[in-house]
């Protein structure tokens, strides 16, 4: 399974989006291989703008299963952002918990966000 990220779910629903990224999702979504969390729900929300936007938000939530957001999930997240600043870097929290949530759950992570980069393995 595979957890598309914020970054990666903007792209592909843009009508002039990253057109290998928009592929991806999609042949992700056909297979079955998309699964959502809460983050990525709540942020894909906060910036929908106009009805479209939020139509094909609804279609995204209301049909793909979502992994949990568990204790684990929030140690791992900690760890990561420690992990990070004593490389000198700085991750948004968005972003650490996104990667915690792949990582606790083994999932294939999508995304189109530099700051991924940053986090150790």
């Amino acid at each position: 399974m595979t957890l598309v990220d914020t970054s990666a779910w903007i792209e592909a629903l843009r009508k002039d989006g990253d057109s290998v990224l928009r592929s991806r999702v999609g042949a992700l979504l056909n297979a079955g291989q998309v699964i959502l969390c809460d983050i990525v729900v709540l942020e894909l929300w906060n910036g929908a703008r106009g009805g479209q936007e939020r139509a094909k938000i609804r279609r995204i939530t209301e049909t793909l299963d979502r992994v949990p957001t568990t204790q684990t999930v929030w140690t791992t997240a900690n760890t990561l952002a420690t992990a990070c600043r004593e490389t000198g870097v700085t991750v948004p929290a968005t972003d650490l918990l996104v990667a915690a949530i792949a990582r606790v759950h083994e999932l294939d992570l999508l995304e189109a966000d530099r700051h991924f980069e940053l986090i150790p393995d």
